[in-house]
């Protein structure tokens, strides 16, 4: 399962970046809405997936409140998801 899980944080934050640093300048810069519209239906998609995925996963190996509410904060910052996945191999392997 955590392997699961870190391939969906990995994802998710792929799809998070791509929102934000392709898609938002794409539209705020030469003024097309479209790929925000879509990478923002794509990536909340795949937020909602993952949010299942670290609530299963968090039961499963008994995570405690503040481990869990460090990875939802780290889901919505910029490149913190890869720093987290770092740590789980680690811990995990």
């Amino acid at each position: 399962m955590i392997n699961i899980y870190r391939r969906t944080a990995i994802i998710e934050g792929i799809s998070y970046l791509i929102l934000l640093f392709i898609a938002m300048p794409i539209k705020y810069i030469l003024d097309i809405a479209q790929p925000v519209k879509y990478f923002g239906w794509i990536h909340g998609v795949l937020f909602l997936i993952y949010m299942v995925v670290l609530v299963i996963t968090s039961f499963k190996y008994k995570w405690g409140f503040k481990r869990i509410l460090l990875y939802l904060i780290g889901s919505v910052l910029p490149f913190v998801p890869f720093i987290l996945d770092k740590k789980l191999k680690q811990e995990y392997h």
